[in-house]
């Protein structure tokens, strides 16, 4: 899924494509894409953007009128841009808003149909999105500390938390927690100062670093791969890799549609955290530290 730092390049990027153009049509290739009816979507057809924001992992385009169409990309969803007259991917293609000069595209892999489309009216519509996290980029110390504490979650489960933070996801969770050397299953109430200060400076910097990382491989093109997984991860989708801050093998844990990834040397004291269904597979043989791993 889309995170803060590819949300951030994706707004940069349609700031620069289409703020100040006319759209001069309008595609629904997907029934399942729209959740909204009114106003209807076609009424944006003549009507020029004039903005573009983010709310946490959702992209705004702002138009004429007050209207606001407001984009999930969920898992799988990504936006494309084509030069005038080129071919939509027929079974990808979810909507397409046409210009002059092109046409930016929603797209969504696989069969479940997840990415979303709300068309609202005015200001006080579009705050029913907003989740109420705070912007982890911005926040001083004690902000930062406030919200952490402000419930006992698991420090993997607060930096996810939409009402918490805003644009963190499951990827960078992982990579931030690798770099605070902090156990993802570690209590936000039972954090010490000095650890929430490195919690915040981790956050802030590995998120700095990914974003301008993705600005430089796009450069003044219009992002076509995003994906959160890449070689530049420290822990997050390199399961059994060696982490690159002290050569152990990264571990995992799988629940839902989510997982966990983590250093056990450098972020749990050597302690192998329980997976719930590898646990359950090999009950006494699941291993608990990395010496009994390599044992």
């Amino acid at each position: 899924m889309p995170e803060l730092p590819d949300v951030t390049v994706y707004r940069e990027r349609l700031h620069a494509f289409v703020v100040g153009h006319r759209v001069n049509g309008i595609r629904v290739l997907n029934p399942f894409v729209l959740r909204s009816v009114e106003p209807p979507l076609s009424s944006l057809v003549g009507t020029t953007i004039t903005g573009v924001r983010t709310l946490g992992k959702r992209l705004v385009l702002e138009f004429e009128h007050g209207r606001f169409l407001v984009i999930h990309l969920m898992i799988a969803g990504r936006l494309r841009w084509r030069p005038p007259g080129k071919a939509l991917p027929g079974k990808l293609a979810l909507a397409a808003l046409d210009f002059a000069h092109g046409t930016l595209y929603l797209s969504e892999a696989g069969s479940t149909r997840r990415a979303s489309m709300h068309l609202v009216d005015r200001e006080t519509a579009l705050a029913a999105f907003d989740r109420g996290g705070v912007d982890p980029m911005a926040a001083p110390v004690e902000v930062y500390a406030r919200v952490l504490r402000q419930e006992n979650h698991t420090l993997k489960r607060s930096l996810t938390d939409p009402r918490l933070f805003s644009g963190i996801g499951n990827a960078y969770s992982d990579e931030i927690l690798h770099a605070a050397r902090l156990s993802p299953m570690q209590l936000s109430t039972k954090l010490t100062d000095e650890e929430i200060e490195r919690l915040r400076a981790a956050t802030q910097g590995t998120l700095t670093a990914r974003t301008d990382r993705l600005r430089a491989e796009v450069g003044d093109q219009f992002p076509e791969t995003v994906t959160a997984f890449h070689a530049a991860m420290a822990v997050h989708g390199r399961l059994g890799l060696p982490c690159p801050s002290c050569g152990a093998p990264v571990q995992r844990i799988r629940y839902a549609d989510n997982e966990t990834n983590y250093c056990a040397r450098c972020q749990t004291g050597g302690r192998i955290l329980a997976d719930r269904a590898l646990s359950r597979l090999l009950k006494s043989d699941f291993p608990r530290s990395l010496d009994e791993l390599e044992g």
